[in-house]
């Protein structure tokens, strides 16, 4: 899934390469990925595009008082195409689920695809006045890269779960996703397993540093890498995401795994729990 990084590199290309542009055409190939009907995604025909930005984990691309949004789900992507056809994509059950079409001062006639891998589809696309209007948006705790430390103690303290959980609940804090926290995690020494509601004023301040830090120098690596460029630059900095049984980049430990039904994450036991192997709800099942 896209994630903080990946999505302000994604809105800075836009700014880049789309604002100054004239929306032109506007293909839906995926009805139920457009969740608004008014105003209609024909409305954004003719328009300028004026701005670019991010709200947590949603990419926005501003047209003349109206935005289109949309939060890439686990699958989702953007793509641009310097010389897209002509001809207006059949809808059907490809990865495409929108394609936006451009006029710039140049006389170029570029376009992006919003795409989304995988048979779950979950994209989702918004025309809106304001993005607060999208209920997801509206939703939103603090941006990780905005809070302060005493607002992200406070958010902690006020809740009781595993931080694991907390740091990726976009209503407490805004931008981070299953992959960085893992590595921030890591970062910080912390178990995924730890309690929020106890953990204390110190080890809150260690990890409040190693999500700045994280997130920093992952916009750093991702921000003027062009957009199909994104995935690779976010798996080539991970020391413990998607590494499950490979070392410990840090200690050289095996990194472990923990699995629910739909996601998993990974964690090195010597770095972060003190060597305990954190129980896999998975593994259990199959040992019984």
């Amino acid at each position: 899934m896209p994630e903080l990084p990946e999505v302000e590199a994604l809105a800075q290309f836009l700014r880049e390469h789309a604002v100054g542009a004239v929306v032109g055409r506007v293909d839906v190939a995926a009805l139920s990925a457009v969740k608004t009907f008014d105003p209609p995604v024909t409305a954004l025909s003719g328009r300028d595009v004026t701005g670019a930005g991010r709200f947590g984990k949603f990419l926005g691309l501003e047209c003349g008082g109206l935005w289109l949004i949309t939060h890439l789900s686990r699958g989702g992507w953007l793509r641009w195409i310097d010389e897209p056809s002509a001809t207006p994509p059949k809808p059907g059950k490809g990865p495409l689920a929108l394609r936006v079409h451009f006029f710039t001062p140049e006389g170029a006639t570029p376009a992006f695809d919003l795409t989304e891998a995988g048979t779950k589809k979950r994209l989702a696309v918004y025309i809106v006045e304001d993005p607060k209007l999208v209920p997801g948006i509206s939703r939103l705790g603090p941006d990780a890269l905005e809070v302060t430390e005493e607002q992200f103690a406070e958010i902690l303290h006020g809740t009781s779960q595993r931080i694991k959980t907390a740091i990726v609940d976009q209503t407490l804090i805004a931008g981070i996703g299953n992959a960085y926290s893992d590595e921030i995690l890591h970062t910080a020494r912390i178990s995924p397993f730890a309690n929020t509601k106890t953990m204390s004023a110190e080890t809150i301040s260690v990890l409040y540093a190693a999500m700045r830090a994280e997130l920093a120098d992952a916009v750093q690596r991702s921000v003027g890498q062009a957009a199909a460029r994104l995935k690779g630059e976010k798996r080539s900095g991970m020391q413990v995401h998607a590494r499950t049984g490979l070392p410990c980049l840090v200690c050289g430990d095996i990194v472990r795994e923990v699995s629910y039904a739909e996601r998993s994450f990974q964690y090195c036991a010597t770095c972060q729990t003190g060597g305990k192997v954190l129980a896999d709800r998975r593994m259990s099942r199959l040992l019984k």
